[in-house]
């Protein structure tokens, strides 16, 4: 199976006056298409710092991170912006939905702006929407919505545009635990069955237990913790 990441010899380290703090050292990871990977670790031990290189959003000290074709750690800004609009669906903690815009406009307006024609864009919208179990809630704008229900419109929105890569950090961090289960659930199968690959950060184990792969940042470095059961269906 073709690799979609690789990164080799990771390094992120912060300097300050007084000390200089790497947190994440010699990291090496190889990620296969359409494989589904969920990191944990202990709160500050650089889960989000790690996602937020992948994604392009934070900067690596050294080291290579290669996703597809891009090589993420020489890409000029416009090379990055390419990459997360093209290549990239990003979950987050919080949904960043724009307040001002319904849960359609929302989901419409990133394939719109990739140059994708209004009328598909609509289409692609309102389906994936519907996937999600909000076709009566496409003109509400996210202050109308509920923390599932905007957290579902955030995973819509991250596969408008058909990316090859999921990056998702802590996406039901703010969710209580009968959200968190719906939210986790489908999001592993939006996954599967658009065959994406996923590399997700969480502290829920019980989301953990979904992906294929499991690893523990520890002392700066990936650690293989186990395999799960993976390979969730709709």
């Amino acid at each position: 199976m073709n690799e979609i990441v690789t990164i080799s010899g990771l390094e992120k380290t912060y300097t300050t006056a007084s000390e200089k703090l790497t947190i994440l050292k010699d990291l090496e990871l190889s990620v296969p298409a359409c494989t589904k990977v969920v990191i944990t670790g202990e709160s500050g031990c650089g889960k989000s710092t790690f996602l937020n290189i992948l994604a392009g959003i934070d900067t690596a000290t050294s080291g290579t991170v290669r996703a597809g074709n891009y090589c993420i750690t020489s890409l000029d800004e416009d090379h990055l912006a390419e990459y997360r609009s093209g290549f990239l669906g990003l979950v987050f903690q919080f949904h960043y939905l724009l307040k001002d815009f319904s849960a359609l406009e929302n989901v419409f307006m990133p394939a719109y702006m990739a140059g994708i024609p209004r009328k598909a864009a609509l289409e692609k919208a309102v389906q994936l929407l519907a996937e999600v179990g909000l076709s009566d809630r496409l003109y509400h704008l996210p202050a109308q919505l509920s923390g599932g229900e905007r957290q579902r419109v955030a995973v819509a929105r991250a596969l408008i545009n058909d990316p090859p890569l999921i990056l998702a950090d802590e996406p039901t961090g703010n969710l209580d635990p009968a959200n968190s289960a719906m939210i986790g659930n489908l999001l592993f199968s939006m996954v599967e069955r658009y065959h994406k690959t996923l590399i997700l950060v969480t502290h829920d184990r019980s989301l953990a237990s979904l992906g294929d792969i499991q690893y523990l940042i520890k002392n700066g470095r990936l650690v293989c913790t186990g395999r799960g059961s993976g390979g969730m269906g709709v």
